[in-house]
């Protein structure tokens, strides 16, 4: 065998010589990952049940955190939903979950658990775990829905955030607004997903977390924004996008799109031309749109390629429909859009 050890010898050390590049790659993938709120399981809509069904197929998703799930009359929906795109023809893994979130999955999901709603009343919030097998690599994935109540973006564009009606005057105080914005259960929810995604961490290379936050991201209300968009001058670090950041979370579509300005990625209020607009707006008289729906990831394994928003390209501003005209990259709605929200859609790179 030493005469094979010393041929294998003579040429590496010729390709040393000849300035080539030996090359040793890893395995890799990429993972499509959708987020979307489904809005009452569809049934806001007229056949919204279907488009649920044919966006999910239109987005080509490997993953998908489904928010505003049901369940409704007992029937659950996600083994529902997976028939459905059975007889589409594509195969999804996903369990039943008592939480108003999901998770599908193209690969097999090795366990779930619901890591629980919070104790603070129905829609305080919602947090599912699973466990995918993706080739021969273990990830971790999240589903959340953020308390709905006490939302404090509303308060600098003169909405309570608790009542929905219109104030005297705006909240224009920074302290003040992240005040009121800690009266909702949305921060506890991430430090739960912290610490229970800490292990997870540790053992696996990618963890991921999904969600409607129901709270925009600090890095969409900084000082390149503060005057757009109704935000009125106010700068404000939001709780949860900055206890993930701190947390070595990244905001998969912020890192695609690090520009505010020219990708803002709004996901509410999205327009729905089978809805009425007073449906769909909840400050009427403001410009409420925010990107308060994300997809994060950690792990040194794992980098976003790129980034979508789904769903239509008109958004609800001052209670009347418009277009988009920003930068940002649309996978528009087959036919019927199931949702007042917009999704995102983000590629990665599984190395």
């Amino acid at each position: 065998m030493w005469w094979k050890q010393k041929k294998i010898a003579i040429i590496l050390l010729a390709v040393l010589l000849s300035g080539w590049t030996v090359v040793v790659r890893a395995e890799t993938d990429t993972l499509k990952v959708l987020q979307l709120n489904i809005w009452h399981e569809g049934t806001q809509v007229e056949g919204g049940f279907q488009a649920i069904v044919d966006e999910i197929i239109h987005a080509e998703a490997d993953v998908a955190f489904l928010s505003e799930v049901r369940n409704y009359e007992g029937v659950p929906f996600v083994p529902r939903l997976i028939e459905a795109l059975r007889q589409k023809g594509v195969v999804y893994y996903g369990e039943y979950s008592p939480l108003d979130v999901g998770i599908l999955s193209r690969y097999p999901i090795l366990e779930q658990e619901d890591v629980r709603a919070t104790d603070k009343g129905e829609g305080s919030g919602s947090l599912l775990r699973a466990l995918l097998q993706v080739g021969n690599r273990k990830v971790a994935v999240y589903s959340a829905h953020l308390d709905y109540k006490n939302y404090a973006c509303y308060l600098p564009r003169g909405y309570d955030g608790a009542t929905w009606k219109k104030m005297d005057a705006p909240v224009t105080d920074a302290d003040s607004v992240l005040q009121a914005n800690s009266l909702a259960y949305r921060e506890e929810l991430i430090r739960l997903f912290v610490q229970k995604a800490k292990e997870d961490r540790e053992r696996f290379a990618v963890v991921l977390l999904g969600g409607d936050f129901n709270e925009p991201s600090h890095l969409d209300w900084q000082e390149d924004t503060r005057h757009l968009w109704d935000h009125r001058g106010v700068v404000v670090n939001w709780d949860c996008s900055s206890l993930l950041q701190n947390a070595g979370y990244k905001d998969a579509y912020r890192v695609i799109y690090p520009n505010p300005v020219t990708h803002p990625g709004f996901t509410f209020p999205s327009d729905n031309n089978r809805v009425p607009v007073d449906k769909l707006a909840w400050a009427p008289e403001a410009d409420e749109r925010d990107r308060i729906d994300f997809i994060y990831y950690a792990g040194v394994a794992i980098q976003p390629l790129s980034a979508k928003v789904v769903g239509p390209s008109r958004s609800i501003v001052r209670g009347e429909r418009v277009e988009e005209h920003t930068s940002d990259v649309f996978l528009t709605p087959l036919g019927v859009w199931p949702s007042d929200h917009k999704g995102v859609l983000v590629t990665f790179l599984l190395r």
